[in-house]
């Protein structure tokens, strides 16, 4: 999730339907990993796994993915799906712990399951699923059958849209990770899929981050957030011992860089501090060209083999999908104005 900028950020509550027109760079993999962990089998002896077809084939992240893209193209929002490619070597460390982590909660969902105990299982079952290689694609796929753009990043996703966004290209970024902003992205929507959805008794509510507004708020430059954001601690570096946000901050406005904050304090220097802030500054990404941006029309009959006939997904589920399309009018067959002209 990369590194927390929330006391730095003077949020303001947004909707979907504020972004209508709008070209919005989603963070694809964060959203995956959401479908895979809420969409599971939650039956008395369930394994609490991912949810999955008669043939055995995962489908929980294509609900999610086909049920959100459908309601934002509804609203008149132009998503633009992006999805990670490779990690940068600098997160490998991090990529490392999630997946020792990943392994020992296999572990004991699959020691629950033996034992009986499905409690136990469906709540381990959350801490190891895993987004294969395979389930990316199929993603991609039916986001393209959709008509709507979808690719994966040279690197991070979230630093792919940032980019683009600081480019011109997207409107805005809509991810969970504070880490879009250290890449550029002008603006941020946490919880954007999300909206108005109850967690732990609370609703839930879009927000809107601005760069501008919080290094003007907290009267810093780019790369003096990037310096704070690193001493706080990011998926590239653990952080400076004992220097949390508000600490940070009083430090980088006094010393206004990491090696003069490390050497007024007597701290070691970051290892690989100059590689570090080069991921943020001018991240690996993938050239998209502006046309390749553009929502296009749904194809049907393919949407309709790869769910119902492919993945026996339900008529009722692809029904209501189609529904949505159509209020956005983007669902045409032939010579007929759209499936639901009569």
């Amino acid at each position: 999730m990369g590194c927390n900028l929330r006391d730095l950020a003077n949020a303001d509550n947004t909707t979907m339907e504020a972004m209508k027109g709008k070209k919005v760079g989603i963070d694809s993999f964060l959203l995956a990993f959401q479908f895979l962990t809420t969409i599971r089998d939650r039956s008395p002896t369930g394994d609490g796994g991912p949810l999955k077809a008669d043939n055995g084939k995962v489908v929980a992240h294509l609900m999610g993915f086909l049920s959100r893209a459908s309601m934002m193209l509804s609203k008149g929002i132009k998503p633009v799906f992006i999805f990670d490619g490779k990690h940068p070597d600098l997160k490998k460390d991090e990529m490392a712990a999630r997946r020792e982590r990943r392994e020992q909660a296999e572990a004991e969902w699959k020691a629950a399951l033996e034992a009986g105990d499905f409690a136990t299982a469906q709540k381990m079952a959350q801490r190891c699923v895993k987004y294969t290689p395979e389930m990316v694609e199929e993603s991609i796929e039916m986001l393209s059958l959709m008509g709507i753009p979808a690719f994966r990043a040279e690197a991070e996703g979230e630093a792919q849209a940032a980019v683009m966004a600081a480019n011109g290209q997207l409107d805005a970024v809509a991810t969970q990770d504070w880490d879009a902003l250290l890449y550029g992205a002008p603006v941020v929507i946490r919880n954007f899929t999300t909206d108005g959805s109850k967690r732990m008794g609370r609703v839930v509510r879009a927000q809107r981050i601005e760069l501008e507004q919080i290094l003007k708020d907290n009267d810093l430059d780019r790369d003096q957030l990037i310096d704070l954001a690193i001493m706080i601690g990011t998926d590239f570096h653990p952080g400076i011992k004992g220097i949390g946000p508000k600490t940070g901050l009083k430090l980088i406005k006094e010393f206004s860089t990491i090696e003069a904050v490390c050497s007024a304090k007597d701290k070691p220097v970051p290892e690989r501090l100059d590689e570090i802030r080069e991921v943020f500054r001018n991240h690996p990404v993938v050239e998209i060209p502006n046309q390749e941006l553009v929502q296009g029309d749904v194809d049907v009959e393919g949407l309709k083999k790869f769910l119902i006939e492919d993945r026996q997904f339900s008529q009722k589920r692809f029904d209501n999908a189609m529904e949505l399309l159509e209020q956005a009018g983007l669902v045409r067959t032939g010579g007929q104005t759209s499936l639901f002209s009569f």
